[in-house]
Formats: C-alpha cells, sequence, structure tokens
C-alpha cells in the first residue's frame, strides 16, 4: 500500500486527485489537507478521501510515501515548515508549485528530504497535460517512479536533470497555453475584421485550434510537415504564412515572448 498526502486541493490539485483515483488509487489511501473546512468537507464526502485541514490533523504515526506539494507559491513558505516534522519518515515531496526551487524547499525542509520540482500544465484539467519534473540528489529510483505515476494520471511526462532548464520549461510549456489560448483569441478577431459574424468567427477559430492541435497530438509527422501539407504553392495559406514567416512575425515574437518568460522565471525563483 502507498500512502498519498496531497496539501492543497484547487484547480491543480483536483485534477491529479481525480486523475489518481482514476488510475484505481484507493480513495482510503489518499489524505488531502485543505484548510478551507467546508472544501475539505465537500472533497472527502464527493470522493471517499480522507481529509484535514492542516497538518497538526494527522496522527502522530501518520507516515506518507509522498507528499505533494499543491498550494500557491506564495504562500508556500508560510505552509511548508510544519511538514518538516515528516521528513525523517522518508517520503519524497513532491511539488507542483511555479517557480519554487529545490533550494527554496531545502531551505525549510533540510538537506535531508527528498525533493521533486514539477512544472505541470493546465491541460492536465482534461488529462492532456504535460509535466516536466526534475529531483534533487535524495530522491531514490523508487520515489522517481512513484511521482512519474501520478503525474502521469494527468498527461504526459518528463525528467531533466538540471534544474535550470525548468525556467525554459515553465516558459514554453507552463505558460504556453495562453499562448494557443491568445492565438485563437486573436485568429477570431481577425475573422471578424474580415466581416464575419461574431459569433461563427470565434466558433471556426476555436474549433480550428483545437482539431489542429489533435490532428498535432494524433500524428506522427512534425509540425513543421504538417504546415506544409496545408500550404500549396500560391494559395491562400501561402499568402498568410509570408506574413507570419517574414520579419517581424511569428518566430521573432515568439522567441521574444519565450526569453521574457524564462527571464521572469529566474526572477521569480531568487
Amino acid at each position: 500500500m502507498t500512502t498519498h498526502l496531497l496539501i492543497g486541493c484547487g484547480k491543480m490539485g483536483g485534477a491529479m486527485l481525480e486523475g489518481w483515483l482514476d488510475q484505481g488509487i484507493p480513495a482510503s489511501d489518499i489524505t488531502i489537507v485543505e484548510p478551507n473546512a467546508e472544501l475539505a468537507r465537500t472533497i472527502a464526502g464527493k470522493y471517499g478521501v480522507n481529509a484535514a485541514s492542516g497538518v497538526e490533523d494527522l496522527t502522530e504515526d501518520y507516515a506518507p510515501d509522498v507528499a505533494v506539494l499543491a498550494v500557491k507559491p506564495q504562500v508556500m513558505d508560510q505552509v511548508l515548515p510544519p511538514y518538516k516534522a515528516l521528513v525523517p519518515k522518508g517520503p519524497v515531496f513532491l511539488s507542483i508549485a511555479a517557480g519554487k526551487t529545490i533550494a527554496s524547499f531545502e531551505a525549510i525542509l533540510g538537506n535531508e528530504a527528498a525533493i521533486v520540482r514539477a512544472m505541470p500544465n493546465t491541460p492536465a484539467a482534461v488529462g492532456r497535460g504535460i509535466t516536466v519534473s526534475c529531483p534533487n540528489a535524495n530522491v531514490s529510483d523508487n520515489q522517481r517512479q512513484l511521482c512519474d505515476q501520478l503525474l502521469a494520471s494527468v498527461g504526459q511526462v518528463e525528467w531533466v536533470i538540471e534544474e535550470a532548464h525548468m525556467d525554459a520549461v515553465t516558459a514554453v510549456s507552463g505558460s504556453g497555453p495562453a499562448y494557443i489560448f491568445l492565438l485563437a483569441e486573436t485568429l477570431g478577431y481577425a475573422g471578424r475584421m474580415m466581416g464575419l459574424p461574431p459569433e461563427l468567427s470565434d466558433k471556426l477559430a476555436r474549433a480550428t485550434v483545437a482539431g489542429s492541435g489533435e490532428l498535432l497530438h494524433q500524428s506522427h509527422e512534425s509540425a513543421q510537415t504538417l504546415r506544409e501539407n496545408v500550404t500549396s504553392p500560391g494559395g491562400t495559406t501561402s499568402a498568410a504564412l509570408e506574413v507570419l514567416m517574414g520579419p517581424h512575425g511569428m518566430k521573432e515574437l515568439m522567441e521574444k515572448a519565450i526569453a521574457a518568460a524564462t527571464e521572469r522565471s529566474k526572477e521569480l525563483a531568487n
């Protein structure tokens, strides 16, 4: 039996909880810590998991195999200290708090703590996320496998050894869904500017972005090849791509955007 402690059960924590239960993890093996007592009761009643309002509600002999830290980054430093008492019991601490470094967790939990820093993204809410994780030196192979299984409940999982990569990961995949939503938003706007009825233009944009994403997901071909397959020489798509791929076009804008997000991630981590 593997015991799971979920600290925080907001949107991402809730998505992970549902994913675990769908994987077949028994509800009796899961304890959530949610300071909002009403929300904790609701979650416990809905899913059959154990609920606590704080670490003080856990029994003295409670020893989780994994403690998933799913609270907001700005309150992590206030929430985390009491959980140092769990470190001698040997759990792996799996953080999904954006921008919080392994060193920041070690400063609170101590250098003996096994810590995995993970960066999921919002498509996890529909089981189509991707998470990149980075372990510290104390994480065993079994603990890494456990974290991999838990994160896989909401999508794909990748691992990096160099934590410095996590800033670019945050910029590309962590923030990436917002870029795609912006694409759908601006595509719909452009259609309206060409005279399409607003509702139709937005529906076309939304379905096109979603459908293209699914095609990209299912296809074994590269994004470049899929783009080229749609583009007939001298056709309408080619005319549009001359603008999007021209000077100061999408490639240059995206490079600047990812660089800005990566730099901001570094700033927030310090």
